[in-house]
């Protein structure tokens, strides 16, 4: 898929994958207090949905990191129109470079729909250090929900990712990676069929004929359409999986 496009097709959206406000206060709900004057990291943030939704109920400071501007742009006019500015920092960069950021000088890490970037088990190989002792992460990840899924979704998804695994696997990784479970859960599908492809499905029609003039876009709109035909089918045997994760010993 052509980054580029992707970046593009999504500018302007609320989210730029699958959520709920709901599912954001459901995961804070269920985490540890977090101490007075916490750091918290947003990390592959996007337009920042979640971000507005950490800061209102934490009422706590957030650095919002993503590597594509215009999200973070979009991102701080939210913020601002919402009255949250004082609380939200942003910060272009990569999610998996944070050499600048202290060891053991965060609380919390928060990756809706963004640690595939690097990996689940990878993601929270890098980012462990930077946790104070017993520091938090909620991360949400692609999952099997049923323990024998359609053919044709496994082919699919073998395809486009292939690290697709189960919850039992990510909670290994987790482990192995020096986490303690704190809980899970599943993702309502109206946070992918109403949230996420229902803006979307809406800006490919703005899109129209004129995507048949460039090429990446014409190819990712197809990519996309597909995406959203195979979860209209298939969406019962895979999902997010919100992890609720605490940094061991």
């Amino acid at each position: 898929m052509n980054l580029d496009a992707l970046f593009l097709l999504f500018e302007g959206l609320p989210r730029q994958g699958p959520g709920t406000d709901r599912a954001t206060r459901e995961a804070i709900s269920r985490l540890p207090r977090l101490p007075e004057n916490p750091v918290i990291l947003d990390l592959g943030c996007g337009a920042g949905a979640q971000t507005l939704v950490l800061a209102r109920e934490l009422a706590a400071p957030i650095t919002a990191v993503d590597i594509y501007r215009p999200y973070l742009d979009q991102l701080k006019q939210s913020a601002k129109d919402a009255g949250l500015d004082h609380l939200i920092t942003t910060r272009q960069g990569d999610m998996t470079d944070l050499k600048d950021i202290p060891p053991e000088s965060v609380d919390l890490i928060w990756c809706e729909g963004a640690i595939f970037i690097p990996g689940f088990g990878r993601g929270l190989e890098l980012w462990l250090p930077l946790l104070q002792n017993r520091g938090l992460v909620a991360a949400s990840e692609l999952t099997w929900l049923v323990p024998d899924p359609p053919a044709e979704a496994v082919n699919y998804l073998q395809a486009v990712y292939p690290a697709i695994t189960t919850v039992e696997d990510n909670l290994a990784a987790a482990a192995e990676a020096g986490y303690e479970s704190l809980g899970h859960f599943a993702l309502e599908p109206a946070g992918w069929r109403d949230e996420y492809y229902g803006p979307l499905r809406k800006k490919i029609a703005l899109w129209g004929p004129r995507a048949m003039d460039d090429p990446a876009m014409a190819q990712t709109i197809e990519e996309m359409k597909l995406e959203m035909d195979m979860y209209d089918r298939f969406g019962h045997s895979y999902g997010y999986i919100f992890y609720l994760l605490r940094k061991a010993g």
